[in-house]
């Protein structure tokens, strides 16, 4: 071979494998969007990473995830959304609160986008029904606000003297007047006097659970906002000190030293998240994939908890329960 030849092949070799990385694929990227802090979501962000391996994606090997967290910051939202679709991310997961979602629907029309857990996504205009979502936008939507009347009727049940029965909400969350109004009418049928105590912070929570105490109320019942999940060793500990009965929506809270929940899994939809993700990127498209709704509930009673607060669970609640913590 001659020597011109023979330094044309070895130079097209040594350039094979720069040719060759460059012509490699970039991993799929999923931004991961989420209202609240990441340090108590580690459930939810595992069921996701669960979800998405029964899909055959796994971060680091076959996908890039890119996090964004608004620490409980709600206005934050839209430039974390805006910035996940300016790194041109293949799917956004929007959790954490409706925000997320309504965020992340602003910022893009084309990128899909899936939620993991809001109630009526037809109502909050994100979806144009269950069955067949329509645009961009599906996920998982939990019967939570649904539950709200069953949960006072428990709660009712389980403090049969109280006369007043506080309700926590969220005011950031632009459907809790809707939910203030339909749970005043149910308090009117049960006999019971509802006033309604509003937190969006870490410090609103503190102040919410002194204004309970100042208006002697009975019993406290909370609104399913993922930043109540998020702070739930703060209310574990406030009931605690202030000696109020509370139930909550959730089942994490009972477990953290709750009295009782009642609700759907809060990680059955981050699950839910990760699978449907890993169709998106597979190819397919959100408006084949209807908005799902969960066939389970738990009731989770906490005995300790009720002992230290002089509380007997009533039998009939005993009978009724999923779990009961000793």
């Amino acid at each position: 071979m001659r020597r011109r030849n023979f330094m044309t092949v070895l130079a097209g070799a040594a350039a094979y494998p720069l040719l060759a990385g460059a012509q490699q694929k970039a991993l799929p990227v999923v931004g991961f969007l989420n209202s609240t802090p990441p340090g108590p979501f580690a459930p939810q962000v595992a069921a996701f990473h669960q979800g998405l391996s029964g899909t055959g994606y796994v971060e680091g090997q076959n996908l890039t995830i890119e996090y964004r967290w608004a620490e409980g910051h709600d206005d934050r939202l839209p430039a974390l959304a805006a910035d996940l679709v300016d790194r041109k991310v293949d799917v956004i997961v929007a959790g954490g609160s409706i925000n997320a979602a309504i965020a992340a629907k602003s910022a893009t029309s084309t990128i899909p986008i899936v939620f993991p857990g809001i109630s009526d996504p037809v109502a909050a205009g994100l979806v144009a029904s269950l069955a067949r979502p329509g645009g961009n936008v599906t996920g998982f939507s939990p019967f939570q606000f649904e539950l709200m009347p069953k949960r006072l009727e428990l709660l009712t049940e389980l403090v049969p003297q109280a006369r007043v029965i506080a309700l926590l909400v969220n005011p950031n969350d632009p459907r809790a007047e809707g939910l203030i109004r339909d749970m005043r009418e149910t308090a009117r049928t049960k006999g019971v006097q509802l006033p309604i105590l509003k937190a969006g912070t870490e410090s609103e929570i503190d102040a919410a659970f002194t204004t309970l105490v100042e208006l002697q109320a009975g019993a406290l019942l909370v609104f399913p906002d993922p930043l109540f999940l998020s702070r739930r060793e703060q209310f574990v500990a406030l009931a605690s000190r202030h000696a109020v009965p509370a139930l909550y929506p959730w089942r994490e809270l009972a477990a953290a030293g709750g009295l009782i929940s009642y609700g759907t899994s809060a990680t059955a939809g981050y699950r839910l998240a990760g699978m449907y993700a890993g169709k998106l990127l597979k190819g397919a498209n959100p408006t084949d994939l209807p908005v799902q709704r969960p066939t389970t509930f738990e009731l989770v009673v906490n005995l300790n908890t009720a002992k230290t607060l002089g509380l007997t669970i009533p039998h009939s609640i005993l009978m009724l329960a999923d779990e009961v913590i000793e």
